[in-house]
């Protein structure tokens, strides 16, 4: 029996080819939501994909993603706001919840800015009946860790800003599922997994993240620590795969759709 009954989701970064296919393929494999990229809309139309969600009965975990837009400097800023309103636009005329937001990976960040920025992210989203799901990445320049994000989340005191649990992010920075301690199981927007063959080294981070990563249960991370820490806290919301791996993407969408669902529900219920 699965410990956590929330519904199964597949971010499309798995899969190749176009996305009415990708859709078709975590359709068919038995996932029922998927994590959608701005590209995935793009290359098609917002039309024609709401229309193949229609279709093959598939929700959306979140529309993604808005890079580096907490404590934008001074000359990314307006830019950064302008792409931050076109990205809720396109998450509300999908149908969308939830857009996903990293923070911020720039040099050039400015930290005194980040609690305000976010503020105004989701106010904008407030206005649009949207949740931001906040995600500390393990390169991140502020908050690379969950209670570090955590604490930001309750510094902005917005309603509609969540956390993302993300494995990847918290692994391969050597943290634990202790981690998840102080986070209200409530506030957790949604989890991802996935696993990695050789643990990421120093300067090597980003390259295995958006390049490496295997599915879970292929790997050597403690998966199953997390999975037992988010059981115990009763979490029940979306907790899918978010797996970067460029063999895999070459591969036919089918094959490698129905291997993510077997490889989600084998960790799962381990």
């Amino acid at each position: 029996m699965t410990r956590l009954p929330g519904p199964r989701f597949l971010n499309t970064i798995l899969l190749g080819g176009d996305t009415d296919g990708k859709l078709d393929a975590a359709a068919a494999a038995g996932f029922a939501q998927v994590e959608l990229w701005r590209e995935d809309v793009e290359s098609s139309s917002v039309a024609d994909v709401r229309a193949t969600l229609t279709r093959t009965g598939l929700q959306l975990t979140d529309v993604q993603v808005l890079l580096d837009f907490d404590g934008a400097s001074a000359a990314t800023r307006e830019g950064k706001r302008a792409e931050a309103l076109s990205l809720l636009a396109l998450a509300h005329d999908m149908g969308a919840g939830t857009v996903l937001v990293p923070a911020c990976t720039a040099t050039d960040y400015v930290p005194d800015r980040v609690t305000d920025d976010l503020r105004w992210l989701c106010a904008r989203a407030a206005e649009r009946g949207l949740r931001i799901a906040y995600e500390g990445m393990a390169w991140s320049r502020l908050h690379s860790t969950l209670p570090s994000t955590w604490q930001q989340i309750e510094q902005v005191g917005a309603p509609n800003l969540d956390i993302v649990v993300d494995a990847f992010h918290l692994f391969a920075a050597g943290r634990t599922a202790d981690d998840l301690r102080h986070v209200p199981v409530e506030r957790i927007a949604l989890v991802q997994l996935s696993d990695v063959l050789t643990q990421p080294l120093p300067g090597q981070v980003t390259t295995q993240a958006r390049h490496h990563r295997c599915l879970p249960g292929d790997g050597l991370w403690p998966l199953e620590t997390l999975i037992d820490a988010l059981a115990a806290m009763g979490y029940s919301g979306p907790i899918g795969l978010e797996v970067f791996n460029d063999a895999l993407k070459a591969r036919d969408p089918h094959a490698v759709a129905r291997e993510a669902m077997a490889a989600l529900e084998a960790v799962l219920t381990r």
